[in-house]
C-alpha cells in the first residue's frame, strides 16, 4: 500500500511531493464550472453552445443518483436546476482538452434568470422580501438552553449591562487552492484531491452516482483549517458524474480569485448580552442571543450553532443562563467549517463583553475574569460535572508572569497621561496598551456523535519483518499528523519510530476513522490507535502477519442528551489564554504588535515541537483575524476582496517571536494524556488583541476585525453605542424603560 513518507515532511520542505496540480494523468480532460451570476432567482431558461468533438457540458439532467451534496442535510444541489441562490453557485460542468476553449464555451453558455430580491446580511433575511429563502422564516437551525433560573437571577440585580458584539467573515488562505483530478479505474470512479476528509468525499460521489464503486485519496494538501473540509465535496459530485459517463480523467483546479469568491468562510455572528450583577460585584444572571450567517445552505451551520450554544459562557461559571441562537439563510456562499469552528466568535464577544462589564462596574478585568472562571467544583453550562482538574488559575498566573501583564497594564495607563493634549482632548503620539483571553475548546464532536454516528475504526498490520502500518481516514493537512500518529503507536509498542508506517488516507484501504475535524484526531482516533496498539504488544508474533481493529467507544461518564442538551457537551475541554502587547498610534490607527504570549492545557503534548507550530500557527491566524482580515460584502453580493493582494493576513513581519508555555495536565482518555489542540489556538488571539488596542486607545470596542478606519472612528466617536448599562439599586425591580 501507498504509505505517507516517513521522514516528516522532508517531500514537501525539498518540493519533491505531488500535490494535485503536479500530477499527471493519461487522457486528461480540463474542467471549469458554469456559475450563477444571479444572487438570487428562479432559472426561466438556457442556451447551450454547440459543442466541438471533444467537449461536454454537464448539469443537473446527467446526475444518475440524487442531485444533492450530502452534507448533514440534503439541501444543497450539486447542480443548480430551478433555482440558484448566491452568485457563484455551480449550474454546469464544461470540460474538454483544451482549457481556452473550455473557457471560451463558458462564455457562450447565457441563463435567463427570473431575479429576486437577495439577502445578503441577517436583518435582511429577517425582512423576507420576495418571501423567504429557506422554509417560511429564513431560520435553517435553532437552538435553546437554559441553566438555573434566568428570571430569578435578572430579580436579583443591581445593574444590567447589555451589549451587542460582533465578528465578521475570515477567508482560510491556504496555500493551495481547492482542487481535484477524477478518473475511471478497476469499475470505480476515483477521485484524488486536496482534503482533509476523503470519506465524505467517497459518500458525496456514492450519493450522486447511485452507488457505492467509489474511491477518495488524500493527495499532499496545502493547508485547509477547515475550507477543505466539505467544499471538496463541491467538486467531487460534478466530478464523478462526468468521469462515470466519459470514462476519461477530468481536472478541476480553482484560480486564488474564483478559490476566495466561492468557497466557504468563517461564519458572521452578532451576540446581543443582556448581563445582571448583583450586590456583591458578581455576575448572577446572562441572557445571550445570537445570529449565524449561513449562507445559502445548511451545509455546517447546524453543528457550528450547536458548539456555539453549548460554549456561550466561555470559561465562566454563570449560575442562571438563557442561550438562543438561530442560523440564518442568506444569499451569500454557505459559510462553513473554519478552524476554531464557532468558537472564535463566541470566545471573541464573550471575553469582550466580561471585559466590558466589569469596567462598568469599576473592577479590575483581570481580578473580575478569576473571580467568575470555571473550577473543578463548577457545573458546566450545559449541565455537567467537570470531569478532572482545572488548571485555570495556574494557566493564567502563568501567561500573567511570562508577560509581566501587571506591571505593564498599569505602566501604560499611567503613560497615556502624558499623551493626552488637553487643548484638543485627545491623546497624541502613540499609546501602549495589552489585553488578556481566557478560552476553551471542546474537542471532538458535540454531543454523543461521536459515538453514535461517526464510530471511528482503525487498523494496525504488522508485516512478517515488524513494520507495522497505520490505516486510518485521517489527513495530515500540515498539523503533523503523519508523525504523532506513528510516534503514538511507536511509542506504545516500544519499537523505533522507523518501523512505524502511515498509509496514504485512501477510501481503497483505509477505515472510516471519521474527518479530519473539531480537534479529534488525537483525543478520539490517537486514542484507539494506542489501544490497538496495547493489544498488538501483548500479541505480537514475531515473522508473522497481524491485523489489530480498533473502533471508538465513548467514556463511561460522557452522558449527553441531544433533546434537552444537558449533559457532557463535549468528552473533553482544552483551555487557553494569551496575552497580546500592541503600541497603537494615536493619529493613523494603526497597531503594531510588540507581544504575544500564549499558555495551554491539552493534557499532555504527543510532540512539544509539533504543538509549538501548532501555537505560532493558530496564534498568529487568530491576530490576522482580530487585526486586519477584512472580507466584505458588495451590494451585489460578491466579496470585494478577490486576491491575496487585498486580502491581507500577517506575514513575519507583523507578529514578534511568541512566547509559550504548556500546563501539563494528563487526559486519562487520551493516548499518553494529550487532549486536542489545533483548534483551541486560533480561539484567544483576536480577543486579546482588541483588548489590548482598546486599552490602548482607552475606547471600547465590540466588533472584529480592529483595523486601523475602526480605530479612527471610535476615536472621533469617543464612546461605543453598543454598551448600555442600567441601575436599580439593591435587587430591586429594573424597569428598563
Amino acid at each position: 500500500m501507498d504509505t505517507v513518507n516517513t521522514r516528516f515532511k522532508w517531500e514537501e520542505a525539498t518540493g519533491a511531493a505531488k500535490y494535485i496540480a503536479d500530477r499527471h494523468y493519461e487522457g486528461l480532460l480540463e474542467g471549469r464550472f458554469y456559475r450563477s451570476s444571479c444572487p438570487r432567482g428562479r432559472i426561466k431558461s438556457v442556451t447551450l453552445p454547440s459543442l466541438p468533438d471533444g467537449y461536454h457540458i454537464f448539469g443537473a439532467d446527467d446526475v444518475p443518483g440524487q442531485n444533492v451534496l450530502p452534507i448533514v442535510e440534503i439541501d444543497w444541489p450539486a447542480f443548480a436546476d430551478q433555482e440558484v441562490r448566491f452568485v457563484g453557485q455551480v449550474i454546469y460542468l464544461v470540460v474538454g482538452p483544451d482549457p481556452d476553449v473550455v473557457d471560451s464555451l463558458l462564455n457562450e453558455i447565457h441563463v435567463d434568470y427570473e431575479p429576486l430580491t437577495p439577502a445578503y446580511t441577517i436583518n435582511e433575511s429577517k425582512a423576507l422580501k420576495d418571501g423567504a429563502i429557506h422554509a417560511d422564516n429564513n431560520v435553517l437551525d435553532t437552538h435553546m438552553l437554559t441553566k438555573g433560573d434566568i428570571e430569578a437571577g435578572f430579580a436579583n440585580a443591581v445593574t444590567i449591562i447589555e451589549e451587542t458584539c460582533s465578528t465578521n467573515y475570515q477567508e482560510h488562505i491556504y496555500l493551495e487552492t481547492q482542487g481535484a483530478v477524477c478518473y475511471p479505474q478497476d469499475g470505480k470512479v476515483v477521485l484524488e484531491g486536496s482534503m482533509q476528509c476523503p470519506w465524505y468525499v467517497h459518500h458525496t460521489m456514492a450519493v450522486v452516482l447511485g452507488h457505492d464503486n467509489v474511491r477518495a485519496i488524500q493527495c499532499p494538501t496545502g493547508g485547509g483549517f477547515g475550507g477543505k473540509e466539505d467544499f471538496p465535496d463541491v467538486l467531487a459530485a460534478p466530478l464523478a458524474v462526468a468521469v462515470e459517463k466519459l470514462q476519461q480523467p477530468i481536472r478541476l483546479i480553482f484560480e486564488r480569485g474564483e478559490d476566495i469568491a466561492t468557497t466557504s468562510k468563517r461564519h458572521p455572528v452578532t451576540f446581543h448580552y443582556k448581563t445582571g450583577v448583583d450586590a456583591n460585584g458578581k455576575i448572577i444572571a446572562m441572557d445571550i442571543k445570537f445570529d449565524v450567517n449561513a449562507g445559502a445552505y445548511l451545509s455546517l451551520s447546524g453543528i457550528v450553532l450547536q458548539r456555539t450554544i453549548t460554549t456561550a459562557t466561555n470559561v465562566y461559571d454563570i449560575p442562571n443562563v438563557r442561550v438562543e441562537g438561530h442560523a440564518w439563510a442568506t444569499n451569500t456562499v454557505p459559510t462553513g467549517a473554519f478552524r476554531g469552528f464557532g468558537s472564535p466568535q463566541n470566545c471573541f464577544c464573550m471575553e469582550t463583553h466580561i471585559h466590558h462589564v466589569a469596567k462598568e462596574v469599576d473592577a479590575d478585568p483581570v481580578t473580575f475574569k478569576q473571580q467568575h472562571m470555571l473550577t473543578s467544583q463548577s457545573q458546566s453550562l450545559t449541565g455537567a460535572e467537570i470531569f478532572g482538574e482545572l488548571v485555570l488559575d495556574e494557566m493564567l498566573q502563568k501567561v500573567l508572569d511570562m508577560s509581566d501583564y501587571q506591571r505593564k497594564f498599569a505602566e501604560f495607563n499611567l503613560s497615556k497621561e502624558s499623551h493626552f493634549d488637553h487643548c484638543i482632548g485627545k491623546s497624541t503620539g502613540k499609546n501602549k496598551g495589552i489585553g488578556l483571553a481566557i478560552f476553551q475548546h471542546g474537542c471532538g464532536f458535540a454531543g454523543d456523535l461521536e459515538d453514535t454516528l461517526v464510530r471511528a475504526k482503525v487498523k494496525l498490520v504488522k508485516e512478517p519483518d515488524g513494520t507495522v502500518q497505520i490505516l486510518a481516514s485521517n489527513t495530515d493537512i500540515g498539523q503533523g499528523l503523519s508523525l504523532t500518529f506513528r510516534k503514538i503507536v511507536a511509542d506504545t509498542l516500544n519499537k523505533s519510530i522507523d518501523l512505524v508506517q502511515i498509509a496514504v488516507p485512501d477510501t481503497g484501504i483505509v477505515p472510516d476513522s471519521g474527518p479530519t475535524v473539531a480537534s479529534r484526531s488525537i483525543l478520539i482516533v490517537g486514542y484507539i490507535l494506542e489501544k490497538a496498539a496495547k493489544k498488538l504488544q501483548k500479541m505480537w508474533l514475531e515473522g508473522e502477519s497481524q491485523e489489530i481493529v480498533e473502533v471508538y467507544c465513548k467514556p463511561d461518564y460522557h452522558q449527553w442528551n441531544q433533546d434537552t442538551y444537558q449533559g457532557n457537551a463535549y468528552q473533553a475541554t482544552s483551555y487557553g489564554a494569551n496575552v497580546v502587547e500592541v503600541e497603537v498610534d494615536m493619529a493613523t490607527g494603526e497597531a503594531e504588535i510588540t507581544g504575544a504570549w500564549a499558555v495551554y492545557d491539552i493534557g499532555k503534548a504527543i510532540d512539544g515541537t509539533i504543538f509549538r507550530g501548532q501555537i505560532e500557527g493558530g496564534l498568529v491566524q487568530a491576530l490576522g483575524y482580530g487585526s486586519c482580515e477584512k472580507l466584505e460584502l458588495t451590494q451585489d453580493g460578491v466579496f470585494a476582496q478577490r486576491s491575496m493582494a487585498d486580502y491581507v493576513i500577517p506575514t513575519a513581519l507583523d507578529v514578534p517571536a511568541i512566547g509559550s508555555a504548556l500546563v501539563d495536565n494528563p487526559y486519562p482518555y487520551g493516548p499518553n494524556g494529550a487532549k486536542g489542540g489545533g483548534e483551541l489556538t486560533h480561539n484567544g488571539g483576536a480577543a486579546a488583541f482588541a483588548a489590548a488596542v482598546e486599552n490602548a486607545i482607552g475606547v471600547p470596542l465590540s466588533s472584529i476585525p480592529v483595523t486601523p478606519e475602526k480605530v479612527c472612528e471610535a476615536l472621533a466617536d469617543g464612546k461605543s453605542t453598543q454598551i448600555k448599562t442600567i441601575s436599580a439599586g439593591n435587587g430591586e425591580p429594573i424597569n428598563e424603560d
